[in-house]
Order: structure tokens, then sequence, then C-alpha cells
């Protein structure tokens, strides 16, 4: 059962404690990343066989099969497929940035200018699970940015099939090329590049302790977009709020995984008592009953408060990954919320609606790192350069500013660098 906490009565470290996951996998990963380094595809394909049990003869998906794909998924489901894209890709292109010039009057021009990266990777998990949100979420804003060429990986089914579903959403988000291969191995052929997989300049995408961790030994050689942890979701509910509603959101998240938090902060005891008997309810029903059971018994709390005030802020320390308001005139809280991946505004937009339907992206902060990081953007896939101009007279005021600041460094020859133009 949820624990039911007093803000203000236990320790801080009970409020604010969170799932640590006790799993090392490094030295695996890094022994997959150094096979892959040295082997390629050979190596994709014998850890194919062995962790997905697909004995593939290549790794790229035909044009065949993406249209096979198509022709599997029904009709009602593509088209919300594309419903969603439109969504999503409405929100995301609000994000684009613009190049800017500063042209002085005196001979001074400085700049910046967007360029897109060249190649994004992508990293969807697959097999027998499927997540076309991902695909969607991913994709289009890598898209919109204008990379060159978009890259998806994602571990086959048994039958060396990747799952319809899956190419479907690839089709509607316009992906370039995709790849069955999954795991770390996925991670590194992506880093590195193999004879079929090409080298991309970012990876992004959530995967399992293996991928994650493959993504934070090969950042550097590669960018990336987060290193995930387990999924969060934290409500902030009055006395208004209809339990029935918040025990079913919670639940949403923790049918995740076992190491997924579901946290309650409320200022009413009534509706803590009453969240916990809706949960006692409703976890039986669900298919996914003993994963959600085990994340509400030891990941999940209600924290009861004495006001909303105290509840924002509480809500702020914790920093989660989905943040719902259900409360009357959520807007009136919106200026308080200063740390959250993303924030559900109200009693009818449950954090579902984010996951798979709304516009904005579902690939968020999570462990507490809202506090300094942002969900998945267009920005994830564009970089900046910056230019300088100055004419022969324009530098020839400042030169002497130049030298000064270099010599103070105690750097010479950046000081002769601006000096020797004045002796032309």
């Amino acid at each position: 059962m949820i624990k039911i906490l007093k803000y203000g009565e236990v320790e801080n470290s009970e409020i604010f404690s969170r799932v640590v996951p006790e799993v090392n996998v490094a030295d695996i990963v890094a022994g997959i990343i150094a096979d892959v380094k040295a082997n390629g595809d050979a190596a994709l394909f014998a850890y194919t066989e062995k962790f997905d049990k697909a004995k593939l003869t290549a790794l790229s998906v035909t044009k065949e099969e993406r249209e096979e794909a198509l022709q599997a998924v029904d009709a009602d489901f593509l088209e919300i497929l594309k419903k969603a894209a439109a969504n999503i890709r409405r929100f995301h292109e609000k994000q684009v940035r613009n190049s800017f010039i500063i042209n002085e009057e005196n001979g001074v021009v400085v700049g910046q200018k967007i360029i897109p990266i060249d190649r994004a990777g992508l990293y969807v998990p697959g097999g027998t699970a499927a997540y076309p949100s991902t695909v969607l979420m991913d994709a289009i804003p890598a898209k919109i940015a204008g990379c060159r060429e978009v890259v998806m990986v994602t571990p086959p089914m048994a039958n060396g099939k990747v799952n319809p579903v899956i190419l479907a959403a690839a089709e509607v988000a316009g992906i370039d090329r995709i790849f069955k291969v999954g795991g770390a191995q996925a991670i590194a052929a992506l880093a590195y590049g193999t004879e079929s997989v090409p080298r991309v300049d970012k990876i992004v995408g959530p995967g399992n302790a293996f991928v994650a961790e493959a993504k934070k030994q090969v950042f550097g050689t590669v960018s990336i977009d987060m290193i995930a942890g387990p999924s969060e979701i934290l409500v902030v509910a009055d006395r208004t709020a209809n339990p029935a509603f918040v025990a079913a959101d919670l639940l949403s998240q923790a049918e995740h995984d076992k190491l997924a938090s579901a946290v309650l902060i409320t200022n009413s005891e009534a509706l803590a008592f009453a969240v916990t008997l809706e949960l006692e309810k409703q976890i039986p029903l669900l298919p996914r009953a003993e994963i959600a059971r085990a994340s509400i018994d030891k990941n999940g709390k209600i924290i009861v408060v004495d006001s909303l005030s105290v509840a924002i802020d509480v809500a702020n320390e914790l920093a989660p990954e989905h943040l719902e308001l259900a409360v009357d005139n959520p807007f009136d809280y919106l200026d308080g919320i200063r740390h959250a991946g993303s924030i559900f505004m109200g009693k009818y937009c449950p954090e579902a609606l984010g996951d798979y339907f709304a516009g904005p992206n579902h690939t968020l902060p999570t462990s507490g790192t809202a506090r300094f990081s942002n969900p998945l953007s267009v920005d994830d896939f564009i970089k900046k350069t910056q230019y300088t101009y100055y004419t022969k007279e324009a530098f020839s005021r400042v030169a002497r500013d130049v030298a000064a600041f270099a010599e103070r460094e105690g750097l010479g020859a950046h000081a002769r660098s601006a000096t020797i133009r004045l002796e032309e």
C-alpha cells in the first residue's frame, strides 16, 4: 500500500528520497562497445541473435518492409498517428530559432548562425514492445530542425521483422533509414559506425539500463540527449480533485517499471485516504498489475501539506519528470513552478495526453534533472556558430584595448597579434 507522509512531521529525507537503480552494467557495456568498434556488423548480428533471438542476414529495413508495415497497421490507428504527428509538428515548429546579425555602422559585423546537425540517430525500444509515440517525439523535432539525415535503430522481433506500428510511425515522421539492432550495441553502432549503420552526430531516445549506460560511455564521441532514469509522476491536487482520476494518473507511470515513482502532494487528508482506496481498487484491474503494485508499494508516496503554496515548494524541490496540477484554476500556480519536465494543467489533462497526442515532447528529464535540463526539442538537433568582421578602421580603434586585455592575462602573442596590425 502507498505510504502517506505528513510534511513537517517526518524527516525531509523521506519526503525527497528518490529511487536509485542498483544496476551496474558499465563493464558489460564497455565490452559490447569495444566489440562493435572492432568487429562492426558481425558483432551486431551476433548480439541480435543472442539477445533478440533473431538471426539476420541484413540490418537495414527495406522499402518493401516499410510498405508492408503500413498495410499491416489498421487504418484507424494510422489516422491517429497522423493526428498526433500534426500536433507534435505544430508545437515544435514554434521552437525554431533564427540566425541573427548585428551590423554596426562603424565597420563592425557580428552574428550567429543556426545550423542543423548533419545526422541524428534515434533509439526506439522494440521487440515485443512497441512505442510509436517515441518515434514521433524524437523524429519530428529532428526533421523540423533540418537534419540532413535521420536514422533510427530498433531491436527486431524474433522473426527478424520490426514491429509494424514502429515502422508505420517512422513513415509518418519521415525517418530516412532504419536498422534492426537494439541495446548497447545499437548505441555503439550509431556512435562509431559500422559497415551498415552510419555514424551519427547525436543520439536521442529512451532505453533500458544497458542503453542508458552506453549513451553515457559514448558521450563525447557523439552528443546525447540525456541519461534517463526511472519514470516518475507527481500530482499536486486539492480537495476538489477526483480521487479516481488521481489514482489512475499515478498508476499510468507506476505500470512502466517497478522502479517508477508515483507521488501525490495534497493539502487534503480526505483526498489522501480516498486516493489510497482507489489505488487498491484499480491496481488489480491492470494488465501490468504486478509491476504497478511493486512500484506503488516501494516507491509511491502521498505527501500531505498544509497549503498548496507548500505543495508547489515541495514539487519544485522534487523537480519531477511529469507534474500534474489537479487543482481549480491551475494557471494561478503555473508561474510558481520552476522545476518540472512537463506540466499538465487541470483535472482533465492526464499525463498520458502528453505521452501520445497533445504535442509537447514526452522525452523528459528525470531524477530531478529538470532543475537544469529540458525536454527534447528542436534545439537538440541544432548547433550554433558565431562570426565576427571588423574593417581595418574599426579594428584600429580597439586594437590597443585588445592588447591590454591580453597582456593582463600574460599572453603576449595574443597582444602582439593585435598591435602588429597597427604597425602596418
